[in-house]
């Protein structure tokens, strides 16, 4: 029965959800379940933060490695609940300006995350200097089209292309016509198309018992 009635609730929620989107009575069925699904969304978020103690808390007791950050990521935690529910000013909002919430992810998130951000870049760069070079015929291809549009999307490219087919075939024409908008499109939709596919296969196996695994396996 442990497994029976989380697998009935799944079949039964999957089924209504589908039902509703063409059925035009059952429409109030997916609102509804809209509003559950943020009221348990609400008790998840609840439930991480006390396994997010826990886990870090174990570690920085028994002083595993790098245990620094760990309580780094506790205090950070901890400070931002209590700023958030505690310092605010009367008739505001934490998200309002002129608030010490807004500040701290005015002046301290957001940089941090810009800091992530500039990070992530140099890494892009290092895989896409692996990933650009000529060994077959399709990462030579990659790494044409991919110098193709990153030279031409600078002024130093297009003085060269206006120097070669002057202004009759501007060279932006060219990128977002036939580049980003012939073939990079059809790769996308490709893996659009592949994706939905597989998630569709996926919520089905879900939805029918199939896959297990949120249950904590068999």
């Amino acid at each position: 029965m442990k497994r029976q009635g989380p697998l009935f609730v799944t079949f039964l929620s999957g089924l209504l959800l589908i039902a509703q989107y063409y059925f035009v009575p059952l429409n109030f069925i997916g609102k509804e379940l809209a509003g559950w699904f943020q009221a348990i969304t609400a008790f998840a978020y609840v439930l991480a933060a006390i396994s997010l103690y826990g886990v870090n808390g174990k570690k920085i007791r028994d002083r595993a490695k790098d245990w620094v950050f760990n309580l780094v990521l506790l205090v950070s935690l901890t400070a931002t609940l209590i700023i958030g529910l505690f310092f605010n000013y009367p008739g505001h909002q934490p998200t309002d300006e002129n608030t010490a919430f807004y500040w701290m992810f005015d002046y301290i998130f957001n940089p941090l995350s810009a800091t992530m951000f500039s990070l992530t870049a140099f890494f892009i760069a290092s895989a896409s200097y692996r990933a650009f070079k000529a060994r077959s015929v399709e990462s030579t291809l990659l790494l044409s089209s991919a110098f193709l549009v990153m030279l031409f999307r600078v002024p130093l490219g297009e003085v060269l292309w206006g120097g070669v087919f002057g202004d009759n075939f501007p060279i932006s024409y060219f990128i977002d016509t036939f580049i980003m908008g012939g073939f990079n499109n059809a790769g996308q939709r490709a893996i659009q198309i592949a994706s939905a596919i597989g998630l569709i296969s996926v919520s089905l196996k879900i939805i029918l018992g199939v896959e297990r695994s949120y249950l904590g396996g068999d």
